[in-house]
């Protein structure tokens, strides 16, 4: 009991210190700090329109390339009033944060330097340059510039341990490993550890950059000797030392790893010492608790937690930095918030590419949401079609979970379909053509993806439309993929949204591609009649829209269906024939509805005869025999409908 004791008290403890360590170096590196500018040659007049033209190119490439390099490159652009540039990240940065960085300097150096036609830019995270001389290789001295910290070094064995222990990163950084940066920690004494970087751009070679380290090493008894924390740089190298960990550990060396994570390991010891002779019974107590009654959901999140990173791998999904989200998303602010559902909240972004996004956050809260995340990742990153919504990447980090979409500008058809004043925009040809491009969509899924997906949620707020009002078809996250072969499964666990669902789906679990027709089915008629299947009964019809649909039809008075707001823009036969198609989409009997293939041959034709359709899904309404003609019924056609209500949310 001891043991145990002991082993729940060192969990917490272990914990609360990595979270704490977490947070440090996550606020640390959250924005890229301007650190100061170097502008050579700046004119009172402008520059001329060439050198102009060929800055904004090389800004341009510099911002967009630095989201694929290894965090630095160089190139000039133009024969005649040549620009030479260069951008170079600190050695811990790459990818999207990079970009960022770089992006953010590119947009500003402009303003730090006008009118000039050579200048530096530094973050603390990148260094950006151009020239209209070449620059490429040369190594920079002077000027320099240092930044020191408030505190005095209070052990004066520090400074030479400090400068060696910096002369030990420049050997590593240029000869050992030829990487032209390193980062590496000591420690200090028991309780006490320091942190260095060095970097170069990675034009220099091993010998230029050890030289230009050198000297800014030199530079230190002059401005920096009795501070605890410094940095100095010039226009192609930096060093810096700190008594706190300043770099990320994404990318830092191995043996950088290894001595941060003996000194951690020795000041762990030391804080659980002190922390149990100061007696933490209240801290024991929430520990046990959480260990014995909490166990089994973190032994459950963590298996889902390795399946999710070792399925997105699989994938070939890019993972997206969470410093990089928070940036385009403000913090996930309200501001920025889309809308939220059963899955979580929605916030539109921007990456530093310029690229608007919408960011999925898993609530920490939602259940389901965990299997949708999974369902998201493993079939939309497959899945490539320009009527489905395209994943850009995902992030699993600080216990987040989160997709990283494209951005729909012109939302959902839900938001615009059943809203009296935006309704009035979707006329006839509008309508069509999402119609179509949903059908495109399904039959995709069905029929020409690596996956035969199965939707199974397919409704108005799940078609998304682009600039051009194009349908893309979204939220993957109730979908199943069938093996080759297979045409139907059986699930226990009935999840959809009421009013789309097939009779068979929602009653006995059973779900094929003939599901997903049936809610083609429904959505089509909504769309033509500019009105909700769920709630239609409540109308002054008494009636749901499939029995409604499918009386007029058989009186030969569909037309009555259609939106009044359509009047001056539809055409008669292509309304009527997208009523009959969805008429056959929601036939009771799955049997009897047309493939996704089928329909999208109906719809492309005017010379095809259209089987009649039979009697539609159960609903909720009001029983009819007498009110249709028996010339125009079917043989199949049922007297009666029974009157069926059932609760499935969201």
């Amino acid at each position: 009991m001891v043991g145990t004791q002991l082993s729940v008290r060192s969990i917490c403890f272990g914990f609360l210190l990595s979270l704490s360590f977490s947070s440090f170096s996550f606020t640390k590196a959250q924005t890229p700090i301007y650190q100061g500018s170097y502008c050579q040659n700046t004119t009172q007049e402008h520059l001329t329109t060439a050198y102009k033209s060929n800055l904004e190119i090389i800004l341009s490439w510099m911002s967009s390339d630095a989201a694929t390099s290894k965090g630095y490159n160089y190139t000039s652009i133009g024969n005649k009033n040549t620009v030479y540039g260069l951008y170079n990240c600190r050695g811990d940065v790459v990818g999207y944060f990079c970009q960022f960085c770089v992006s953010n300097a590119a947009r500003e150096i402009p303003q730090h330097c006008p009118n000039s036609v050579s200048a530096m830019v530094w973050y603390d995270f990148c260094i950006l340059k151009y020239s209209n001389e070449n620059f490429f290789g040369k190594i920079l001295t002077h000027p320099t510039w240092h930044a020191v910290g408030t505190k005095n070094i209070s052990n004066k064995e520090e400074t030479k341990k400090g400068e060696d222990f910096m002369r030990s990163l420049i050997r590593k950084a240029t000869v050992e490993t030829s990487m032209l940066y390193y980062m590496d920690a000591f420690n200090l004494s028991f309780t006490q550890s320091r942190y260095g970087m060095v970097q170069c751009t990675k034009d220099l070679t091993n010998d230029g950059c050890r030289e230009c380290l050198e000297a800014m090493l030199a530079e230190v008894p002059k401005f920096c000797e009795q501070k605890l924390g410094w940095f100095i740089w010039s226009g192609t190298c930096m060093i810096k030392y700190d008594d706190q960990m300043f770099y990320l550990l994404n990318n830092q060396s191995s043996s950088s790893r290894e001595s941060d994570k003996h000194g951690g390991r020795k000041r762990s010891k030391i804080l659980i010492m002190s922390f149990s002779v100061m007696g933490s019974t209240t801290l024991l107590c929430l520990g046990v608790y959480f260990f014995c009654y909490r166990r089994r959901d973190g032994i459950r999140l963590s298996s889902f937690h390795k399946i999710q990173t070792e399925e997105m791998l699989n994938t070939d999904l890019p993972i997206i930095p969470l410093i990089t989200i928070l940036q385009s998303t403000d913090n996930f602010s309200e501001a920025s918030k889309l809308g939220e559902g059963g899955f979580g909240s929605v916030y539109k972004g921007i990456l530093p590419d310029g690229r608007q996004i919408a960011v999925k956050r898993l609530s920490e809260f939602s259940g389901q949401g965990s299997e949708e995340f999974n369902n998201e990742v493993m079939f939309i990153a497959k899945l490539q079609h320009r009527n489905l919504v395209r994943l850009y990447a995902c992030c699993l980090e600080e216990n987040e979970k989160i997709l990283v979409y494209e951005y729909m500008p012109n939302s959902s058809l839900y938001f615009h379909l059943f809203d009296d004043e935006k309704r009035k925009q979707l006329d006839w040809k509008l309508r069509l053509s999402i119609i179509n491009g949903i059908a495109r969509g399904l039959l995709y899924l069905h029929e020409d993806s690596r996956l035969r997906v199965i939707h199974r949620d397919l409704k108005a707020s799940n078609v998304l439309l682009d600039h051009d009002m194009n349908p893309k078809i979204s939220d993957f996250g109730l979908a199943k993929a069938f093996e080759i072969g297979q045409n139907q499964a059986n699930t226990k666990r009935v999840m959809g949204t009421f009013g789309y669902m097939a009779p068979e789906y929602a009653m006995q679990g059973l779900f094929s591609v003939k599901s997903d027709v049936f809610s083609f089915g429904v959505l089509v008629l909504e769309t033509i009649c500019g009105r909700k299947n769920n709630g239609f009964y409540l109308s002054e019809h008494d009636e749901t829209l499939l029995l409604y649909a499918w009386r007029i039809w058989c009186e030969g008075k569909s037309l009555e269906l259609m939106d009044p707001m359509l009047e001056n823009s539809f055409k008669a036969s292509e309304v009527e024939k997208c009523i009959h198609i969805a008429l056959l989409c929601v036939q009771e009997n799955a049997t009897y509805r047309p493939t996704m293939l089928d329909v999208v041959v109906m719809l492309g034709s005017d010379r095809l005869t259209l089987p009649k359709p039979k009697h539609p899904a159960f609903s909720v309404g009001r029983k009819f025999s007498e009110e249709v003609p028996k010339s125009k019924r079917s043989k199949n056609l049922l007297s009666t409908v029974v009157t069926i209500s059932i609760t499935l949310p969201r």
